[in-house]
């Protein structure tokens, strides 16, 4: 039988668990600011292709966040995070950014 340790009674967990929800808060008032500047114009193809796919992305990054989040609250030693989740953290990031630029263009 492999005896869990308690959990480090320390604020690390709940700090990072806070930094994700900040963080997904910002890229959700990066999002509404996004569609709001091409809701204010007329809206081009590129435009209503860009302003798609960055929903697409959000709910992707949201996906990812909730599941870092909810690692960190039900573990005692929660996982690092693993390649792929991170990865597709900074790709949703990098793809707001340039679906951003593509519907001010």
């Amino acid at each position: 039988m492999t005896v869990v340790p308690e959990r480090d009674p320390g604020l690390q967990p709940e700090r990072t668990r806070l930094a994700w929800r900040r963080t997904t808060l910002a890229y959700t008032v990066a999002a509404v600011l996004a569609a709001r500047q091409v809701a204010g114009g007329e809206l081009s193809a590129a435009g209503l292709v860009a302003v798609a796919l960055s929903a697409l992305v959000w709910l992707g990054f949201l996906w990812v966040a909730h599941r870092r989040v909810r690692e960190l609250g039900v573990r005692p030693r929660p996982r690092a995070l693993s390649a792929g989740a991170a990865l597709a953290a900074v790709a949703c990031t990098f793809a707001l950014a340039g679906f951003a630029v593509a519907m001010v263009v």
